[in-house]
């Protein structure tokens, strides 16, 4: 039996996430690192953590799976420093910890058009970071690239709720490379590949997230 790592648990995919880890008898515990208090099932242990010192909780974990969720947006983040802290140093220092500790497998939530070499500050940033992980050596490392999320958050996105009312609309019309996709396939797909646990470095489209 084996053991997870959660973080980013309370965004939209992490939340389903979660519940599919919560479910599923393939890991034994899944740890869940939040910053509040969430609710979780007895296999599940959530730890809650200031993520200014985010290395002393990763320090006490060990996993063999680490599922990586976390991710942000420049307006919620305010600048670009904030972003780059919560969308590239949280998920490398996850990495780092968590491959220090024994972990085998890193899978990660980044985005559509991710590229180091992007002139769009927010795929930079992603881009970066898919690379900075892959540099770790996991034995299995995949990279989840959606497009837009489709589904209920917690904070109101204007952009994205006209976006989603377009896809609604005329989304049989968008190329699945580009058409929103549901939180959940994408949980789902990051789920399944995990128990595959193959060796190498897979990225993971959106076209090909959206058969779950």
């Amino acid at each position: 039996m084996k053991t997870a790592l959660l973080v980013g648990a309370t965004g939209l995919i992490g939340r389903q996430l979660l519940e599919l880890l919560e479910k599923d008898a393939y890991y034994e515990k899944v740890f869940v690192l939040t910053r509040k208090p969430l609710a979780v099932s007895g296999k599940c242990e959530n730890k809650v953590v200031n993520f200014e010192v985010l290395d002393e909780a990763l320090s006490t974990v060990k996993a063999d799976d680490v599922f990586c969720c976390l991710g942000t947006t420049m307006k919620v983040a305010g600048s670009k420093e904030a972003f780059r802290k919560v969308d590239y140093t949280y998920p490398l220092l996850t990495a780092q910890y968590s491959k220090q500790n024994g972990a085998s497998q890193y899978l990660l939530v980044s985005a559509l058009g991710a590229h180091k070499n992007s002139s769009v500050f927010y795929n930079k940033v992603k881009g970066e970071v898919e690379e900075a992980i892959a540099a770790l050596g996991f034995t299995g490392y995949h990279i989840f690239r959606p497009s837009l999320l489709l589904g209920e958050r917690k904070e109101a996105r204007s952009g994205e709720d006209a976006a989603k009312v377009f896809f609604k609309l005329f989304g049989f019309l968008v190329p699945n490379k580009w058409k929103g996709i549901e939180g959940k396939k994408v949980a789902q797909a990051m789920l399944h590949f995990a128990k595959e646990n193959k060796s190498g470095v897979f990225i993971h489209e959106s076209a090909e997230m959206q058969r779950f």
